[in-house]
């Protein structure tokens, strides 16, 4: 959901994305549990300014529908931006 979400959103600020890497941790405990402590590091490779693919990045994980609803019952935290110029 990160992932195409990085691309529709960079595409309304005129940014060309080439690539979007996401690492997702998180505690499982018992079958049918939910997940605890739930973090995501993302990498985006774009055409902008580090500060222009941070503040995407910022503002991508306040609208990813799937983030959103999981934070209804789970806490989701992205913890690590990196960013790529190219």
């Amino acid at each position: 959901c990160y992932c195409n979400d990085i691309y529709r959103e960079a595409a309304k600020r005129n940014i060309r994305v080439e690539r979007v890497e996401v690492e997702v941790d998180g505690d499982f405990g018992a079958e049918g549990e939910p997940a605890k402590n739930v973090t995501y590091r993302a990498k985006v490779h774009a055409n902008a300014s580090d500060d222009e693919i941070r503040e995407l990045m910022k503002f991508t994980d306040t609208v990813a529908e799937i983030q959103n609803t999981l934070r209804i019952e789970t806490p989701v935290a992205l913890t690590e931006m990196e960013v790529v110029k190219i």
